[in-house]
């Protein structure tokens, strides 16, 4: 018997050509909410890129001078110096190029603008993340710092370690001597991850009947610390060369900070750091990312270019304490 002879049928090639989607795409863009650059110490708001402003004694405040006064005599007076520092906010800047015949090639569906302004702006978040690091959370640039194995026990070792004890010296150490109570956490992810898990942690959290939570969040841990703010920054950068094998790090690193952060800034009100913006660079408009573009005609090319300014400053070196290589 004969097979019957099937008639050719068509193909999906036949009937569908591939295409961009229009409601996806692929791109790895950190979320501002990763980094702490901007929430950390205050942001103050300037119409100067650089200026002044006025410093006063720590001593001047402590001191206890106050007497007795008998009838027809005077009080007894005192007063204090005033000094000043200064901010200075570098200018910082970064731009992509669409040229004319990339523009005139692109897929309906790739919205090269909005991509350029995408790319930018997380360039200058990466920046400002990476600053932010380098200015403040380092060692020895505080009143006190420590290190892990040398002037505590490491909280990955979860037997020997006690991070609420490590805790209560640094909030002591600052208290003793400035007479403010820190109120502010920065740890890097890799700190947070142990510490969430530690026994000590779990065993406060235990509820009357002996159960522990199903997750322990930053405001449980910092309700035990008795502090305001727990920032825990998940930001990670590529090292390795373009065109080389991957390599990736978290921006904060195993370390740990802690100190105490003005809620309300204004004269005469001491922070561990404060950030200064210069407003200027947005055209007046205090954006802390300006974005502009703008047609270069001898290339035939838009130009996406973001700018911003800022000065990390470290205002009071005593009022913070940094622990360094919390974790292995």
């Amino acid at each position: 018997m004969r097979e019957p002879i099937l008639k050719s049928q068509p193909t999906l090639a036949d009937v569908h050509i591939d295409q961009a989607l229009t409601n996806i795409s692929v791109a790895y863009m950190q979320s501002n909410d990763t980094f702490v650059a901007s929430k950390v110490f205050p942001v103050i708001p300037v119409d100067k890129q650089t200026n002044k402003y006025f410093t006063f004694p720590k001593e001047a405040w402590f001191k206890d001078e106050a007497r007795k006064r008998t009838d027809g005599t005077e009080t007894a007076g005192s007063g204090y110096t005033v000094s000043t520092d200064s901010y200075s906010c570098d200018v910082w800047g970064f731009h992509k190029d669409l040229g004319a015949q990339l523009r005139a090639n692109a897929d309906a569906q790739i919205n090269l603008e909005r991509g350029a302004v995408q790319f930018v702006t997380q360039r200058m978040l990466m920046r400002q993340e990476l600053q932010w690091v380098a200015d403040y959370f380092v060692g020895s640039i505080w009143g006190t710092t420590v290190t892990g194995a040398t002037n505590f026990v490491r909280w990955s070792d979860y037997i020997n370690s006690d991070p609420v004890e490590d805790i209560e010296n640094a909030k002591e150490t600052i208290l003793s001597t400035t007479g403010f109570m820190p109120n502010t956490i920065v740890m890097g992810y890799q700190v947070w991850r142990k510490l969430k898990n530690h026994p000590d942690i779990y065993d406060r959290l235990k509820g009357a009947g002996g159960a522990g939570p199903r997750t322990i969040t930053k405001q449980q841990v910092a309700a035990i610390f008795e502090v305001d703010n727990i920032y825990v920054p998940q930001g990670i950068q590529a090292t390795n060369v373009e065109g080389e094998t991957a390599a990736w790090s978290f921006l904060q690193g195993k370390h740990l900070w802690i100190g105490y952060v003005n809620p309300s800034p204004g004269m005469e009100m001491p922070s561990a750091g404060y950030t200064f913006h210069w407003t200027g660079i947005s055209g007046g408009l205090g954006s802390a990312i300006a974005i502009d573009s703008y047609e270069i005609r001898t290339l035939k090319t838009i130009r996406y270019e973001a700018e911003m300014a800022f000065d990390n400053k470290l205002v009071a070196a005593d009022l913070g304490y940094f622990m360094s290589g919390v974790v292995v």
